[in-house]
């Protein structure tokens, strides 16, 4: 019987061995021929697109928003608990952040994220003049939503998730801040869906949201919600941790 040096064994790959091999982050592509409303930067296919600035805030608060997007038939879907600590990711001028601060009640709170301190400055003035207390604004960065791990029980993310510049960075992040059991809810106009008047690179299929969350094991897909009138809610559910030993 022959014996391979022990040089040699060290080359030999960790799965040789029984253990599962680290997975390898999906790598990002840039192309010059692009969507104009994109940045030219793709994941897994997809283009990413330009990023909504402060400037437009105004858009998000518009009267029509209810009727196009069904904002009270959102909250609904997501069955939010009194006592929760939900955090809004892109938060932009907090209209789902004031939303959702009553349903949470006194004990929650809700995270307003954003990477924009104009955004954030909006939800402050607006906190302190309606005497919201139970929200609380969080300067993030591109790669960074700034939470907590293991804290968390819904991360919300509507009309956001495809403007992120590094997803796969800023899901990671997510994914660790959830408590076993929380949940994602990604928002997004359905892309499968010609007749909504939303431009392409801000609207994702359904397939393509599960596609970018199978890289993350800690979590499965729980439904996908279609009553919305623009805009699917595609939920993830963190699995629970396995008992030790």
């Amino acid at each position: 019987m022959r014996f391979l040096p022990f040089a040699l064994l060290l080359l030999i790959p960790a799965v040789a061995c029984g253990e599962d091999p680290k997975p390898k982050k999906p790598e990002y592509v840039t192309k010059e021929k692009h969507d104009p409303d994109g940045i030219g930067k793709f994941y897994l296919d997809r283009e990413i697109a330009q990023v909504m600035g402060h400037r437009a805030a105004g858009w998000l608060e518009r009267p029509e928003r209810e009727k196009e997007e069904a904002p009270t038939k959102l909250l609904k879907a997501l069955d939010i608990k009194e006592g929760q600590l939900i955090a809004d990711i892109g938060a932009g001028s907090g209209y789902h952040a004031f939303r959702m601060a009553p349903l949470v009640g006194a004990k929650g709170k809700i995270l307003a994220v954003d990477i924009q301190q104009e955004m954030l400055d909006l939800v402050n003035i607006k906190a302190k003049k309606a005497n919201v207390a139970n929200i609380e604004t969080v300067l993030g960065t591109e790669t960074d939503p700034k939470l907590r791990k293991g804290e968390v029980d819904l991360i919300i993310l509507v009309d956001v998730y495809h403007e992120f510049s590094h997803p796969y960075e800023m899901a990671a992040k997510m994914v660790a801040a959830l408590k076993p059991g929380g949940r994602i809810a990604f928002v997004e106009f359905r892309l499968e869906d010609e007749t909504v008047p939303i431009k392409l690179v801000h609207k994702m299929t359904e397939r393509q949201v599960i596609l970018e969350m199978a890289e993350f094991a800690e979590m499965e897909h729980d439904k996908t919600i279609k009553t919305l009138p623009w805009q699917h809610i595609v939920l993830f559910k963190k699995k629970a941790e396995k008992k030790k030993n």
